[in-house]
């Protein structure tokens, strides 16, 4: 896992690229190295850190270069010992053990045919030296990110935004459609990038520039194709053997020559993940968090920590616990830095505070549960949507009582959160709207109305597009099965657009590298394999995973109520944060610049603070969106390469 950048027939290229390279230093440690090379009447430039993880020897070191090929790879190949053996029976010679070699000699064997056969998660650019070619290229799903930014015949390239900020001289406008969509989400989605001229190559595809100034651009995996495939096997009637799955692809992630940890959280997918990797990997560590025990009482949050415990137990684990008694103060414009666009999941601070804890203990490699809810349809939004279709079919003058006792409802005393409550507004805001406004609302921030009375009324049109945006991605789909169609938008837009997006950011953050076993394209090629009543079974969610995740976990672990990866965002709001939302509100940047309406703003602040209304979410977020918003229009913390 590492660092990649580069510059193709761009002004000052080899400075531009050292920048770049620089500024990506966190994302590995362990080396650094630079290539430079003729591309037509121009030049390229190719930068890389590196994160040692397989093959620690020089060996493995990049930009690699051989026989006139030239890459810079961010990722990890869990099939590729079985390609070294094909390149390697067909007469490829290896100098060393690297899988980085491994894609070097697919690339020049099959060329971009090799990338749907690549199982893993990577970002890499790979230069011809005869062709002057430069491609770029990202896996399946979205798991590494890759920026880029084009001018003219020239291009720049990244594992991170910032590293692009920083590179042109802060000449990087702000995209306000990146902004509003990212109040809608409290993320930026992966079809849009926070800054105008910069964009993200999307997952599953290739972009080739040649010296010549040609472009050329290909898709070599469609996630939609994969669902439909999944649906017509699912008519079949035979359900894909998960428990295999899962722990064969569990069993490729543990492929390293370092330390590999699990993050626990005694939920079904961490436990099961740590079960599974303990199998192969006796007295494997794992590291858990809680939080202060007045902010987990305020939260009424689950104790999460004794199921972690048991399983830890039961399957001779390492555990490491982490009280998480942050400085949010401090915290929150370090994250904001290193998320590198406005990302408002307080997750992101729990994975770093974790990959840091853990780094310091030497390991350099974490297993996460990632994506087994978005494919398995395990997040309340997915049973709340599938209940609205029955709650449609009451009588219009019940659900108008219902409705008119629930608003009255408080949603916190002066002592704890309501989270019943909560979730009982949540629902009523979305369960009579048509299915994909419907789906929306369920996890997005805010609907139509409340979006457009947030930002300026110049806004009003690009609040309409990113509205369409989601509905076109949401429909784009053949399949018949609702449950599906949920598990696919989420595929499409919540897993690369935040999930995968914050789990590199603040991992890499820390120095470490987080895989995912769930985000693998056999295991979401046989979740898509599985009917949505297999997925969603009366009112268990996950229910087909749950099944095959008792061949070796203990029901009470299978069963139990589905924790939370998040933070204690109520008690942060109303002690630790208050005075900086009342300063952001009264007198932020995007207050100033018109982009947020004050008196919106002051709204949500008195509903949250009348315990009417939850908007610690939306509050957090405009503070993420805040802190962002200064560094990009102002250079502050541009260069600033904060402390991880």
């Amino acid at each position: 896992m590492c660092g990649i950048a580069g510059t193709y027939r761009w002004p000052d290229g080899k400075l531009v690229t050292d920048r770049l390279t620089d500024t990506l230093a966190h994302r590995g440690p362990d080396g650094a190295g630079r290539y430079s090379h003729q591309a037509g009447d121009g030049e390229v430039h190719l930068g890389h850190r590196r994160l040692s993880i397989i093959d620690l020897s020089e060996t493995g070191a990049q930009p690699m270069v051989s026989d006139g090929l030239v890459l810079t790879y961010n990722g990890e190949l869990y099939n590729a010992p079985e390609l070294r053996a094909e390149l390697a029976a067909g007469g490829v010679r290896f100098r060393g053990t690297s899988d980085t070699e491994v894609l070097l000699e697919a690339w020049r064997r099959w060329g971009t045919d090799c990338l749907p056969r690549l199982r893993g998660m990577f970002a890499f650019g790979v230069f011809d030296e005869r062709t002057g070619e430069l491609v770029l290229a990202r896996d399946q799903l979205g798991i590494k990110p890759l920026f880029l930014l084009r001018r003219g015949e020239g291009l720049v390239f990244a594992s991170e935004l910032k590293a692009l900020a920083a590179a042109t001289g802060g000449s990087l406008e702000v995209d306000p459609g990146a902004l509003v969509a990212s109040l809608l989400y409290y993320w930026v989605p992966d079809s849009r990038c926070a800054f105008r001229e910069a964009e993200k190559l999307p997952p599953g595809s290739w972009l080739r520039v040649r010296p010549d100034g040609r472009t050329e651009r290909g898709r070599y995996w469609h996630l939609k194709e994969v669902a439909a495939e999944g649906q017509e096997r699912a008519r079949s009637g035979e359900l894909p053997d998960l428990a295999a799955i899962v722990e064969e692809s569990t069993r490729r992630h543990l492929l390293s020559d370092v330390p590999v940890a699990t993050f626990l959280s005694g939920g079904l997918d961490s436990s099961w993940l740590t079960a599974l990797a303990a199998r192969h990997q006796p007295g494997i560590s794992a590291y858990t968090i809680g939080f202060r025990a007045e902010d987990a009482r305020f939260e009424a949050m689950p104790d999460d920590l004794r199921y972690a415990r048991q399983v830890a137990a039961r399957f001779g684990v390492d555990l490491h616990e982490i009280e998480i008694a942050p400085d949010v103060l401090d915290l929150l414009p370090r994250m904001t830095y290193h998320l590198d666009e406005p990302i408002g999941d307080p997750a992101a601070i729990n994975t770093y505070l974790i990959c840091s804890a853990a780094r310091e203990a030497g390991v350099k490699v974490m297993l996460s549960g990632m994506g087994a809810d978005e494919l398995f349809a395990g997040y309340r939004k997915h049973l709340a949507n599938l209940l609205a279709l029955r709650y449609q079919r009451v009588p219009r003058p019940v659900r108008r009582g219902v409705s008119a006792v629930v608003d009255r409802l408080p949603v916190a005393t002066s002592r704890r959160g309501l989270r019943s409550v909560r979730f009982a507004k949540r629902f009523l805001s979305f369960a009579e709207l048509p299915e994909e406004t419907a789906f929306r609302r369920s996890y997005t921030m805010y609907d139509r109305g409340e979006l457009l009375d947030l930002v300026d009324p110049d806004l009003a049109g690009t609040v309409e597009d990113v509205l369409t945006e989601h509905a076109d991605v949401y429909r784009d789909n053949e399949l018949d099965d609702f449950v599906n169609r949920m598990c696919l938008g989420d595929a499409r837009m919540f897993l690369p657009g935040l999930n995968l997006a914050y789990t590199d950011r603040s991992s890499m953050a820390a120095s470490t590298e987080v895989r995912v076993p769930y985000v693998d394209v056999e295991v979401v090629r046989a979740a898509f394999a599985v009917p949505g009543d297999r997925k969603i079974v009366g009112r268990q969610g996950k229910a087909v995973l749950k099944e095959a995740a008792t061949s070796i976990l203990p029901r009470e672990i299978v069963y139990r109520p589905k924790g939370l990866f998040s933070a204690p965002l109520r008690a942060w709001m109303s002690r630790d944060l208050a005075p900086l939302v009342r300063e952001v509100v009264h007198d932020g940047e995007l207050v100033r610049s018109g982009f947020l309406r004050r008196e919106a703003l002051q709204r949500l602040v008195a509903e949250d603070a009348s315990g009417q209304r939850d908007h610690s979410k939306h509050l957090w977020h405009v503070l993420t969106l805040e802190h962002w918003y200064r560094s990009a229009t102002t250079g502050a913390g541009r260069d600033t390469h904060m402390a991880a």
